[in-house]
């Protein structure tokens, strides 16, 4: 696909703004602002001692550390330079941290001195050895770094790098801005490329499904180091010349006291999110009413859930759906839809994407009919970093991207998901979606969260295996459980396993650990086993 004209890089869409408002507010965090100028300032401070290390143009640069305001001006940073961006979780193990950066061969890495009881000085030193690509280290933090000439304080650099000249690189829109990798529920990590384009391109899309101007300011408390955070909270905020307040991480108190505090019209989250901000009590107290709108995307949203919000929160929820590989968003729900399709689709694609459902031979399915949902647009990956058979394997032959999630779309494009192809159930012969048997399940009173997987078993090959969260309070048995069901689903689709838990295991986009989650009912399963044998 051709690249959009109208489409710049992410610097040139920063400096834009800067350009048209350099004294308003652009960050926020804690009780510190930066201006537009003085981001920008300090920004162009960074890149132009990146340039003096030597960093340049197509260099990946890592940053590994929470939402504070170095990620997002190292990020300007790297627009500014034409350096490739890897955002890291900081929640990543050395051994995660060690493949990530032997297989981009990061030259740089910013991170947080420490964190969470995490000391990332140590371990990144540790890691020179084994990296002999990885050339630097910036921290964020108050250690004296005299000892080594390979390492420098973040502060350093940007005094360092004031007034100096930097040599403009020449970036096209299509040029690699980010690689983002994929952890989700599989241990086999895949870095996603994506373009100045797709990014910008999505995020202007983004921003006007949500009727986003300059007068907005988003409450950031998704990771900025995943696609939601970088492509949605950031870049929407930034292709709109509207304020980004930073939470270092999410929590429910410091969540709403902010919104107090701020007054953000703009909010994001995965459902697990939301859900913990309408079941804290200090919800009834806090005054929400600067919030406007926002996305909710990363799981399963039920219509219920997607009501209570826009009752409580703010009116104009937007239920979204979208992968790393789609920078990220592919369809998204309007204030101007029917209140069922607003609660129950995840909307119609973004104009300039297209959806189609395929079947296993990849041919179209009739309107209506389940299949893989597949999709091609400006928001699609370059592909694979140093992948070329995963990208390969990942297209179709008319280039459409295999989304490996199974949907319908109907007879007006809305777009319904009804799970992943590969977390199908198949018991006694017959097909179960868990995302059936998980949204009917978060429909009951008692229950606040679930997960669903298949269990082998040698009779019917596989078991349905519920994991149950419990609202507080709650006194609720296996068996009634399944009798609660039995109205709703048909008997093969009722669970044949309830296990409750205090809580699931979920990845940093709110995605279900399903790997974890059957490796938990393994367990379980052996202890009953176990105490039954007894």
């Amino acid at each position: 696909m051709e690249v959009r004209s109208d489409i710049s890089g992410v610097f040139a869409a920063f400096y834009a703004q800067r350009e048209k408002r350099p004294d308003d507010i652009f960050l926020r965090y804690r009780d510190n602002s930066w201006t537009w100028a003085e981001a920008a300032s300090q920004a162009h401070a960074l890149a132009c001692s990146f340039q003096d290390l030597g960093i340049e143009k197509g260099d990946r640069v890592a940053i590994t550390m929470p939402n504070w305001p170095e990620f997002v001006l190292t990020v300007i940073a790297a627009a500014e330079l034409g350096a490739v961006v890897v955002p890291l979780n900081p929640a990543y193990s050395a051994r995660d941290l060690q493949f990530v950066l032997r297989n981009t061969e990061a030259a740089l890495v910013v991170t947080a001195e420490r964190y969470a009881g995490v000391e990332y000085l140590e371990l990144f030193e540790s890691l020179f050895s084994e990296l002999p690509g990885l050339q630097y280290l910036v921290t964020v933090g108050d250690e004296d770094l005299w000892y080594d000439d390979r390492i420098f304080q973040f502060e350093d650099l940007v005094s360092a790098g004031r007034g100096h000249a930097l040599i403009p690189p020449d970036i096209d829109p299509a040029d690699p801005f980010a690689i983002l990798f994929t952890a989700g529920t599989s241990t086999k990590y895949k870095g996603v490329v994506q373009s100045h384009e797709s990014l910008v391109w999505t995020a202007m899309a983004t921003a006007s499904g949500l009727g986003m101007t300059e007068s907005d300011r988003t409450l950031c408390n998704v990771p900025l180091f995943n696609i939601f955070g970088l492509g949605v909270a950031l870049l929407t905020a930034i292709v709109t010349g509207s304020g980004l307040v930073l939470q270092e991480s999410f929590d429910v108190i410091k969540t709403l006291e902010l919104i107090a505090a701020e007054k953000p019209t703009v909010l994001h989250g995965v459902p697990t999110m939301f859900v913990m901000l309408l079941r804290d009590p200090a919800i009834d107290t806090t005054d929400l009413s600067s919030l406007r709108a926002g996305l909710i995307a990363g799981a399963p949203v039920s219509p219920a859930l997607a009501h209570e919000i826009r009752a409580r929160i703010m009116p104009d929820l937007e239920i979204a759906y979208g992968l790393t590989e789609t920078a990220p968003t592919v369809s998204m729900t309007s204030p101007k839809d029917g209140t069922e399709r607003r609660s129950a689709t995840v909307g119609r694609p973004l104009g300039g994407v297209e959806v189609h459902i395929l079947d296993e031979s990849e041919d179209p399915v009739p309107t209506g009919t389940q299949g893989e949902i597949a999709v091609r647009g400006f928001n699609l990956m370059s592909g694979y970093f140093r992948q070329p058979a995963a990208t390969r394997d990942a297209m179709t032959a008319e280039g459409l991207f295999k989304t490996g999630d199974l949907g319908t779309l109907d007879d007006e494009g809305y777009l319904r998901i009804d799970g992943r192809k590969r977390d199908l159930i198949i018991r006694g012969g017959y097909s179960v979606h868990p995302r059936e048997v998980e949204d009917h399940l978060r429909s009951l009173p008692a229950v606040a969260d679930a997960a669903v997987v298949g269990i082998p078993n040698e009779v019917l090959g596989e078991l349905v295996c519920a994991c149950v969260v419990l609202i507080e309070g709650a006194l609720v048995t296996e068996d009634e459980i399944r009798e609660l069901c039995r109205p709703t689903l048909a008997e093969y689709k009722l669970p044949d396993v309830v296990h409750f838990v205090e809580e699931l295991p979920r990845t940093a986009t709110g995605s279900s650990r399903r790997a974890e989650i059957s490796r938990r009912m393994r367990l379980e399963l052996a202890a009953r086993r176990d105490q039954e044998a007894d």
